[in-house]
């Protein structure tokens, strides 16, 4: 028997696959974030970090596809929305860590970074006592020693506080990227899909044939 269902009709499979690929790329990049952001925040906060922080932002944005909105909090829009909004925000985070390190004007703590001053001169007394009986011999080598001791105490130290906040700056951009994207896809959902350019209707083949004399 004919199967009667015409062939034009049928889906083509590589709409299933490509959202299946967007998916597992969503997926690895969540997972990247996580590991990248436990092995950052051991020591100082480097500048690789926004650089990493970027990639993951350019990863998701290329990749994550957001189900339709629909209402209610346990649906699945919801529940896609506050799994892409922490991501974003751990995003933020880790791009924005060594900047809040070093830039007193984006993130101040006077107390600490005065402290951490107060740390870095101690390093400098501890190093000079510790090579007491050769500080002689090589001046130039013994104040290379004390410069890098006093900037990666500092630098530890700064990036220890720094650490501390990070969660809070990632739920604030979480809250925002969450807020903005379900009003826009709140929005886009209640004006519904717009009309695309119309189509001439097919002509039947009788009525074509009927209208030749």
């Amino acid at each position: 028997m004919n199967d009667p269902s015409p062939r034009g009709s049928r889906k083509p499979a590589s709409a299933g696959a490509g959202d299946g690929a967007a998916g597992q790329a969503g997926v690895v990049g969540i997972g990247l974030a996580a590991v990248l952001t436990f092995a950052l925040a051991q020591g100082s906060w480097q500048w690789f970090a926004t650089y990493i922080g970027l990639t993951l932002f350019a990863v998701i944005f290329a990749f994550q596809v957001r189900p339709a909105w629909t209402p209610g909090i346990r649906s699945a829009y919801m529940r896609n929305l506050v799994a892409y909004s922490l991501v974003v925000g751990l995003c933020v985070a880790i791009a924005l860590a060594p900047m809040l390190q070093r830039w007193a004007w984006l993130f101040p703590m006077p107390d600490t970074r005065s402290g951490c001053g107060g740390l870095g001169r101690y390093e400098v007394m501890r190093t000079r006592a510790a090579v007491a009986d050769l500080a002689g011999r090589d001046g130039a080598a013994l104040a290379y020693a004390q410069e890098a001791q006093s900037r990666k105490a500092v630098a530890d130290c700064l990036a220890a506080t720094t650490t501390l906040w990070l969660p809070l700056y990632g739920a604030g951009a979480a809250v925002l990227v969450g807020a903005v994207a379900w009003s826009r896809d709140r929005s886009r959902a209640r004006k519904g899909p717009q009309p695309g350019p119309s189509s001439p209707e097919p002509v039947d083949a009788g009525a074509r044939q009927s209208g030749v004399k």
